[in-house]
C-alpha cells in the first residue's frame, strides 16, 4: 500500500499523534506527514503511506490556507490559547482599525518564529528549549501572505482567512497584530482549510478512516502518489526504460522537456520514479517507487 491521505486533524492531537493513529489503522509502520499542525489546530494534514513517504519534500513547500480566530486583549506565552496569559489590556479598537492594520501583513514580510515552535536550533526544537526555561534568539524569516481578509467581528474576537507561504506562523501573525493594535492578542482557534491542491472538503477524519479500514475499503481514502508531484512535467517510460530506471540506471529521454526534474510514469500511468537530467543529456532516477503488485 502506498499513497497519500488527506486527514482532517482533530484538535488536541499532535501531527505525530495522527501519524501513530494512521499506523494503527493501516497496520503499516512506514507513515509520515508534511506540514506540521499545532495540537490546537484542526484541518488538512497530508499523511504519506508506504513508499510514498519518499515524496514528502515535494509537498513541504506548498502554500497553506487557514481560518483563524483571534482574541484581543490578552497576550499569552505561546501566542495561542494553550499558553499562560502574560498580560491583559483593554480593547479600544473596532473593526475599522483591524481592517487598516491588516494591510501591513499582506505580501512578503519578515516574521520571527515563536519560542514555542517545532523549529530546530542546534538540532533541538525550540519548544523543548522553552520548556527548560531557555529563551533563544530567533532570526526573522521571510514569508509571504498572499491573501488576508477579516471575515467576522464579535468583540473581543475576530476571524481571519489567511493564504500564505509554507513556514508562516499564524500564532505570530495574531500576536503581532495585537501588538500593533496596542491591546495584545492571541490565537484561540485555527483550521487549515487547504494545503496546495488538497482541500478540507475532500479530507477524511480518523474515525472515517478507521471505519473504511474495518470494512476493507481503505483504498477509497488513498490518493495515488503522483498527486504529490503533479506540478512537475511528466514523461511516459517504455517497458525497457522502466526496467533500467528500476535498476538505478540513467536513460535517454527522446523529446524530454526542459526541466530540472520530471515525474516518470509507466505505460499504465502509474508513477515509477523522479528523474533529473545529467550533463551528458541522459536522465537519472533520484527516487524510485516500488512496482504495484
Amino acid at each position: 500500500m502506498l499513497g497519500l491521505l488527506n486527514i482532517n486533524k482533530p484538535s488536541g492531537m499532535t501531527s505525530h499523534d495522527v501519524v501513530n493513529a494512521v499506523r494503527r489503522i493501516t497496520g503499516l509502520r512506514q507513515v509520515g506527514h508534511t506540514g506540521t499542525l499545532d495540537p490546537l489546530a484542526t484541518g488538512v494534514l497530508i499523511v504519506l503511506v508506504g513508499a510514498a513517504t519518499r515524496l514528502a519534500r515535494y509537498l513541504s513547500g506548498a502554500d497553506k490556507t487557514y481560518t483563524a480566530v483571534v482574541r484581543l486583549g490578552e497576550t499569552t506565552s505561546t501566542y495561542d490559547a494553550e499558553g499562560e496569559i502574560l498580560l491583559r489590556r483593554p480593547v479600544t479598537v473596532g473593526r475599522a482599525e483591524i481592517e487598516a492594520a491588516l494591510g501591513a501583513y499582506r505580501g512578503p514580510l519578515l516574521q520571527t518564529p515563536p519560542m514555542v515552535s517545532a523549529l530546530k536550533v542546534g538540532g533541538k526544537p525550540l519548544y523543548k528549549l522553552a520548556r527548560q526555561g531557555q529563551e533563544i534568539e530567533r532570526q526573522p524569516r521571510l514569508v509571504t501572505i498572499h491573501a488576508l481578509t477579516l471575515d467576522a467581528w464579535a468583540l473581543p474576537e475576530f476571524t481571519l482567512s489567511v493564504t500564505c507561504s509554507a513556514g508562516t506562523y499564524i500564532r505570530s501573525l495574531a500576536h503581532d497584530l495585537g501588538e500593533q493594535l496596542g491591546c495584545g492578542a492571541h490565537l484561540v482557534a485555527l483550521t487549515r482549510t487547504a494545503t496546495g491542491r488538497f482541500d478540507l472538503g475532500e479530507s477524511v477524519t480518523l474515525e472515517q478512516l478507521r471505519a473504511l479500514a474495518e470494512a476493507g475499503r481503505l483504498a477509497e481514502a488513498l490518493l495515488p502518489p503522483d498527486v504529490a508531484v503533479m506540478a512537475l512535467p511528466g514523461v511516459t517510460l517504455t517497458p525497457a526504460m522502466e526496467s533500467a530506471v528500476r535498476y538505478g540506471q540513467s536513460i535517454e529521454l527522446p523529446d524530454a522537456p526542459v526541466a530540472a526534474e520530471v515525474r516518470a510514469h509507466d505505460v499504465d500511468g502509474h508513477l515509477v520514479a523522479m528523474l533529473m537530467p545529467l550533463e551528458d543529456g541522459r536522465w537519472r532516477p533520484t527516487l524510485v517507487l516500488p512496482a504495484l503488485s
